[in-house]
């Protein structure tokens, strides 16, 4: 039945059924389911100013720094003795109350960070199942995000970078593998089910380690190279059982993971380089606009120009609801940039092994969430094959704790 009232949530169909015409291009209707530690207190009880500044200038006075307050120790210097007081009892209180305010906040974070993904899936998705131009999607999503960014450096909420052309130089290529990262991303989300994708992309840690070994001669330890076996297990297993599977769909998965990981060691191979590097949200931000300026054009060439209002009132005319096409479509972008810029936020809060952890859980619950939304078909050898390989993810990130740090810190990370 065709929705008179807009609404926003994610049942509400895209496509309006026409007594005319049945069989369009765009097929039948589509029906979803369902104060730090406190100062120490330092006072001279029966002192003068004079005699005050005289005994701080003695050179028997001794007086060393904790916790950026000055303990005077027990000494003497013309007859007075000083002493220091003792510390309030209530610090260790405070230091409890902000612990508990810091993780409090930090598992809002987490949850935002979720959920956030979640629903740019499902729109996601919502999306490419009738407008079948991963190109132009893809761009639009970039759109967004540079709109986003524009805003946040303009309103000052962000400090907007001042770059070079040496950086610039190594950004572009960056931004270039980090377009096609995405376009292949959603390529695959076209084509099968969004809890498939997810899988293949679980090998994302192979990848890292395969271009670490060729790019930064980074050999991994016996663990980091035992946990990738269910991965690749896993996947296998995965793939052979999907019920969506198609070779297109596998490819453009698996084909991100290569360009994705490529992105993320050679970020960690030339930016190191430069003494004024970016911090990871400008540098996400650069590349975001980039690829949005790069992306444009591109889909242009690739799928024509299927954003415009005549083409818009075409698809109409065929059955499909543009309005609510428009409101997914800006949701997803939305969505998109919003979740990646609190995966920095986090990153900045909490160790890298810790957020690859939190990375591998926001996985699992995104293939769960997708199962369950889109009544997906899931086999218990396709379930086993899912599971080995969100397994040896986990025991991947847990293994990287073993590994001493190299020189170069950590590359660029990218939430997806």
């Amino acid at each position: 039945m065709q929705s008179t009232a807009l609404t926003l949530s994610p049942l509400t169909p895209l496509l309006r059924p026409l007594n005319k015409n049945p069989n369009h291009r765009y097929g039948s209707l589509w029906n979803l389911s369902s104060l730090k530690p406190l100062g120490l207190l330092r006072s001279i009880n029966g002192l003068s100013f004079q005699k005050a500044s005289h005994l701080f200038s003695c050179s028997r006075f001794n007086a060393r720094r904790i916790n950026e307050s000055f303990l005077i120790s027990d000494g003497r210097c013309d007859g007075f003795k000083v002493r220091a007081t003792p510390v309030p009892g209530n610090i260790g209180d405070t230091n409890d109350s902000s612990g508990l305010a810091t993780s409090m906040q930090l598992g809002a974070m987490f949850a935002i960070w979720y959920i956030l993904n979640i629903y740019f899936n499902i729109f996601n998705k919502q999306v490419l199942k009738v407008y079948t131009f991963p190109a132009t999607v893809t761009a639009f999503h970039f759109g967004c995000g540079t709109l986003m960014i524009l805003t946040m450096w303009a309103s000052n909420l962000y400090h907007r970078p001042k770059l070079t052309r040496s950086q610039l130089a190594v950004i572009i290529p960056l931004a270039i593998v980090h377009t096609l990262g995405n376009l292949l991303t959603n390529v695959s989300i076209g084509r099968v089910n969004v809890s498939f994708t997810h899988t293949i992309k679980a090998m994302e840690p192979f990848f890292t380690v395969l271009f670490s070994v060729l790019f930064l001669g980074e050999w991994p330890t016996f663990w980091i190279v035992f946990s990738l076996i269910p991965v690749v297990g896993g996947v296998a297993l995965a793939s052979f059982t999907e019920a969506s599977f198609n070779w297109i769909g596998f490819c453009s998965a698996m084909a991100s993971n290569v360009t994705n990981q490529s992105r993320n060691v050679l970020s960690k191979k030339f930016m190191v380089k430069n003494e004024e590097t970016l911090d990871n949200i400008n540098l996400f931000s650069i590349i975001t606009i980039i690829s949005f300026m790069l992306l444009v054009p591109a889909a242009i060439l690739l799928e024509g120009v299927k954003f415009s209002p005549s083409y818009l009132q075409s698809a109409a005319n065929q059955g499909l609801n543009i309005r609510e096409l428009c409101i997914r479509s800006l949701l997803a972008g939305f969505c998109l940039h919003s979740y990646q810029q609190v995966s920095y936020m986090i990153l900045q809060m909490v160790s890298p092994v810790t957020h690859s952890v939190g990375n591998c859980v926001k996985r699992v619950v995104v293939i769960i969430a997708s199962v369950i939304f889109f009544q997906t078909p899931v086999s218990p050898i396709n379930s086993l094959g899912t599971t080995l390989a969100l397994t040896g993810v986990f025991l991947y990130s847990k293994a990287k704790q073993l590994k001493p740090k190299p020189k170069g810190g950590e590359s660029l990370k990218v939430a997806e």
